[in-house]
């Protein structure tokens, strides 16, 4: 039973005889009970056309006998009719055939065609869903053309006149039924919140001119120079401030009221299911000096055939179903430089992933299958981290500490007594000009940055391994050479004599991110080197060049 009165009598009427649906007439009449949009089309037609076709009390039974003989049968029995066997049951069907249009003309069929079951079913892993509707703008032009109507009507009938705010906005019905659909079909509960986002949208090229019809003659609020701006212009949001400013004379004027029958029902446009991003954290090492961090692209030619990029996201777009990605890490090393011991933190953005939801041992055996995909990197700690977590780890990213460990080579002989002193160094400040090989992407500025401790073991009359713990962001490369100067101080100068850098390692990246994952039993007491160059395992040539500072062991 509809939750109407008898005011809402003749606005049913009034609202059936416009060629309104069943359920933007249950709008205008201010339900708000949302199983009532919810009720079958058909039966909700009939109960509606019973309601209108139904006299007051106070008229005679006789002449209530009368009516009722005179009243049209309900689209049920019209469809029974018209399927029936009776001679003139042809000419039945051929006279529904030329009556005016039934779609709706304030909705457009929105609320008639598109709320089923078969509407609702879309496939996407989701826990739960939030629903988005994007109407044509002309909807507000009819809507506004159908509660002239009513406010005509209920001002003939001597009732309170019914606001514009009053009215149930198509959008609200229409959540209201498919919300319901959808968790029936798909069991999950449709939300105001959620981290999926079905977005439906709807247009209806017939009627695009209800609303064009402002920027010649209702003053419409904006400049309006070429024909070909107006579908950008005509925005719902511009047509409804443009509604606010015009008097009803104006409109009645140049828009029919009750709006036209339109002949073409509302189309659908597009249906688009938007999961928000995935973060996905870790660290990583990386053992080879010809594997750039990033795409290493020149003059658009690329140099390198893989990257660290792209060997740990390809298992990662493939097991969340994900459009595209962003990678982030705390820092970056040169292609021929090896990052080791815990690896440094990174975190990848997955845009729009269709499969989101990972047990721990699922991310597990994701991140097995990155490690044995390349002998090249090893990724550790993967895990699923929030959005806020990701700003961990460039937070205070600068006064953060780096360890390294470089091969040196001095052009002056030296012995072992002539880098003794470097140890003693402690917390030395250099001045760092932006480096020319760096200068195209980054800008020209001096940084200042600390030298925290050095630790340098002799090898031979030309060279040494020094071992640095820095401020995060010091060029290491510079500080041994100088850069033409634009380092100061740095090793040549200390040295008093010229120095180069012949081979550089990371060896820890001070981040306490992302959270340490323990290692499942059987992967303990691995090392973080690949099998090939585990310590029981004879050395190859290869895997000399490999070990830090290999080719002087």
């Amino acid at each position: 039973m509809l939750p109407l009165k008898e005011k809402d009598r003749p606005i049913v009427r009034a609202l059936l005889d416009a060629g309104c649906c069943a359920r933007c007439i249950l709008r205008f009449c201010c339900v708000s009970l949302q199983s009532a949009y919810r009720q079958n089309y058909e039966d909700l037609t009939c109960e509606l056309q019973s309601f209108a076709d139904t006299r007051e009390t106070s008229i005679s039974g006789d002449s209530a006998e009368k009516e009722q003989q005179d009243v049209p049968p309900c689209k049920k029995i019209r469809l029974d009719i018209e399927k029936g066997g009776d001679e003139d049951g042809k000419d039945v069907k051929e006279s529904a055939e030329k009556t005016e249009s039934n779609i709706c003309v304030v909705c457009l069929g929105v609320l008639q065609h598109f709320c089923d079951k078969d509407f609702a079913k879309k496939k996407y892993e989701f826990h739960s869903l939030v629903l988005s509707v994007s109407l044509p703008a002309q909807l507000s032009v009819r809507e506004h053309s159908a509660w002239l109507l009513v406010k005509k009507e209920m001002s003939r009938e001597k009732t309170m006149c019914l606001g514009k705010d009053d009215v149930i906005q198509v959008k609200e019905a229409y959540k209201w039924i498919l919300h319901s659909l959808v968790s029936q079909e798909l069991g999950v509960p449709a939300l105001a919140k959620s981290l999926f986002e079905v977005s439906v949208g709807f247009k209806h090229p017939e009627t695009d001119g209800d609303s064009h019809l402002f920027s010649f003659s209702f003053h419409f609020p904006f400049n309006v120079f070429f024909l070909s701006a107006l579908k950008s212009v005509f925005t719902r949001m511009a047509v409804v401030k443009a509604l606010e400013k015009i008097t009803e004379e104006s409109f009645r004027r140049k828009f029919s009221c009750p709006p036209k029958r339109p002949t073409t029902l509302c189309a659908l446009q597009e249906i688009q299911c938007l999961h928000v991003p995935v973060f996905v954290a870790g660290r990583y090492n990386k053992f080879s000096r010809t594997l750039p961090q990033t795409p290493w692209v020149i003059d658009g030619e690329r140099r390198m055939e893989s990257s660290v990029e792209e060997l740990i996201t390809a298992p990662l777009l493939s097991a969340f179903q994900a459009e595209g990605f962003n990678f982030s890490s705390s820092g970056r090393e040169d292609v021929d430089v090896r990052t080791l011991g815990n690896g440094r933190p990174f975190a990848v953005e997955l845009l729009n992933p269709h499969k989101a939801q990972f047990s721990t041992e699922e991310v597990h055996q994701l991140q097995e299958t990155i490690n044995k995909s390349s002998s090249k990197i090893r990724v550790r700690d993967l895990q699923i981290v929030t959005r806020e977590a990701v700003g961990h780890m460039k937070e205070g990213e600068e006064e953060k500490t780096k360890s390294y460990c470089a091969l040196i080579w001095t052009q002056r002989p030296i012995e072992e007594n002539d880098i003794e002193f470097l140890n003693d160094i402690k917390d030395l400040n250099i001045a760092q000009k932006t480096p020319l090989r760096v200068l195209h992407r980054r800008p020209l500025a001096v940084r200042q940055r600390v030298i925290h401790t050095m630790s340098a073991q002799y090898r031979d009359s030309h060279h040494f391994c020094l071992q640095l713990r820095t401020q995060a962001g010091t060029y290491i490369k510079e500080f041994v050479h100088g850069d033409f100067g634009r380092t100061r101080p740095n090793l040549c100068d200390l040295m008093k004599t010229e120095t180069d850098i012949l081979e550089l390692d990371v060896e820890s990246v001070d981040v306490d991110w992302p959270p340490v994952i323990p290692e499942p039993e059987s992967q303990k007491g691995r090392s973080s080197l690949p099998e090939h160059q585990h310590k029981d395992t004879p050395p190859s040539q290869e895997d000399i060049q490999c070990h830090p500072l290999g080719s002087l062991f």
